[in-house]
């Protein structure tokens, strides 16, 4: 009898611990949803004193205004602006040089401390930024995406109660979280304080960058100047946005078998190594300085990238 009411104690404190940290994981969860469904524009709203200080503030974090002014930097520019990242020109740049430091310390182990590991490093420090923000960027680019359809709708629901089409921005501003709200926003803000219609939605598309924002801007700009039902019109766009973005899911998961193989094959070689100098440590280094080894090794990599370009021209392709 003691022991059955000892395993009553046990499980009962299991279910404590198990019901504690079920309440835990469902606050923090909440907390977090609730936190993303407040975008940037009205978080900032309630931090500042006015409409036109929300909106310089927007646009010195976004970069607009601030660049180098220099054409050969334009596309890094653009490239940053569309991410969406509240980063400082000068931040980049000293992330890019202490990555290039730490790469230089791990080349300069593996190949000595010359010329070749301060290449690779500086190579792969810039490689590495660049390629982490077109990452970025495409995940904004993709959650951009996937609101627009809705942002669209209640433009058309807004229109059709009889608002103005600033007036309906702002209902999509304020409704919409990041990246769309935000970005409604600012082409709210942009039409109240004095800019034209057509140049505040050509100025979204070069912020965002997504490839459906054409069509959007286009059809905005000849309801100004020429007229007509604007509510009908994005109603369209918002089933051909649907539209595209089902095919776009469709092929991408019949392209799911190339992309598991081009991570499979990337990934043998290294994993190969690693398990074979676990095993027996001793085993690559008796060859490691024979003078045939880095031809190999650079010719190995290169076939790799190779493959790799291959592989994504093959389950990569627009819709």
């Amino acid at each position: 009898m003691p022991e059955f009411d000892l395993w009553i104690i046990y499980a009962l404190a299991f279910g404590a611990v198990l019901l504690g940290v079920q309440g835990l994981y469902w606050y923090f969860s909440r907390t977090k949803l609730e936190n993303k469904a407040i975008n940037r524009r009205l978080a900032l709203n309630e931090r500042l004193q006015s409409a036109s200080e929300v909106l310089d503030k927007l646009r010195r974090e976004r970069g607009l205004g601030g660049g180098t002014g220099l054409a050969m930097f334009a596309w890094l520019e653009e490239l940053v602006l569309q991410t969406g990242l509240r980063v400082e020109p000068m931040n980049l740049l000293m992330l890019t040089i202490g990555s290039a430091i730490v790469l230089f310390l791990l080349f300069g182990y593996l190949l000595g401390y010359g010329i070749l590991a301060v290449a690779f490093a500086m190579i792969s420090a810039v490689a590495g930024v660049y390629f982490a923000l077109r990452i970025i960027r495409a995940r904004r680019i993709t959650r951009f995406g996937d609101q627009f359809p809705e942002a669209l709708d209640a433009l058309v629901r807004s229109l059709l109660a009889g608002h103005p089409f600033r007036v309906a921005l702002g209902l999509v501003a304020r409704e919409m979280p990041d990246p769309v709200g935000t970005e409604f926003g600012i082409i709210a803000d942009e039409v109240a304080y004095g800019l034209d219609v057509a140049t505040a939605v050509d100025n979204l598309v070069r912020r965002v960058g997504h490839e459906d924002l054409p069509f959007f801007a286009i059809a905005v700009n000849i309801q100004t100047q020429t007229g007509g039902n604007l509510a009908e019109i994005l109603s369209g766009l918002a089933r051909l946005v649907r539209n595209r973005i089902k095919l776009r899911l469709k092929v991408r998961a019949l392209s799911s078998e190339g992309r598991l193989s081009a991570i499979f094959l990337s990934l043998a070689p290294f994993i190969l190594f690693g398990l074979i100098t676990l095993i027996s440590p001793d085993y690559f280094v008796s060859v490691k300085d024979h003078p045939v080894v880095m031809p190999a090794l650079f010719a190995g990599l290169a076939l790799l990238a190779i493959g790799n370009v291959i592989i994504y021209r093959m389950v990569h392709f627009k819709v």
